[in-house]
């Protein structure tokens, strides 16, 4: 009998997405994983998004007042039971092979406690750039990581403070905790461009600056330095 492989939580926040949220279920549930679970945040949403969720009961669905894209994604991880937790956006859409190739990366790499993959843009905008290693465009997103349970509890979940970027800030200080990531070839994300995206909305100073004044600023007080 084969060791059972383990429960992976798909997590979605959601703000007024009934644009492209069926799509992006849908994606969803047509992974051919075995175990997984989906959880989605709506995070205050005021369109059709919540009757939208309501027609799903295999989904497992909370509200909160609106609070914001890593509070959300907070909450959705919260409510979830898995060992692994995949991120996701209500605007993509997943292809029906990345569970399982991240999951099973994942069984296969102990030492590794993220795993990321490459995105395919359905409509790209043409100001974004390329990878220099893969070539793509806008480089490898960090909407496509899965986590092992335990470094996002270990990391504190994404930061609630930040608006843009909260999943480069979380991976920042994945980094600095020494968790090992990994880059899979395969592409498992369909991004989609369109102009509510937080993308098209960034700031004009980049919220990885502060990440990074946070990471130097926690280095200074580090243990043995607090109070000096």
């Amino acid at each position: 009998m084969t060791e059972q492989r383990p429960l992976v939580s798909a997590v979605m926040p959601v703000f007024n997405g009934e644009a492209f949220l069926v799509e992006a279920l849908e994606s969803l549930l047509a992974q051919d994983y075995e175990r997984f679970e989906i959880v989605v945040c709506n995070d205050g949403s005021t369109d059709a998004t919540a009757e939208i969720l309501g027609r799903y009961p295999v989904i497992r669905t909370i509200s909160q007042e609106n609070r914001g894209a890593a509070a959300a994604r907070n909450a959705a991880i919260a409510a979830s039971l898995g060992e692994l937790v995949a991120t996701f956006d209500a605007d993509d859409r997943w292809p029906a092979n990345r569970l399982t190739l991240q999951a099973d990366y994942l069984a296969q790499h102990p030492e590794i406690g993220c795993v990321m993959g490459r995105q395919e843009w359905m409509n790209p905008p043409p100001w974004l750039g390329r990878d220099e290693v893969y070539g793509d465009l806008d480089g490898i997103p960090l909407l496509s990581a899965m986590f092992r349970r335990a470094v996002l509890d270990e990391a504190g979940g994404f930061d609630t403070s930040f608006t843009h970027s909260e999943d480069m800030d979380l991976l920042v200080r994945l980094r600095e905790l020494g968790v090992g990531i990994a880059v899979l070839p395969e592409i498992v994300l369909y991004r989609r461009f369109h102009g509510s995206n937080l993308t098209a909305s960034a700031p004009e100073t980049s919220p990885l600056l502060r990440s990074l004044r946070q990471k130097l600023e926690r280095e200074r007080l580090a243990p043995g330095q607090v109070g000096e």
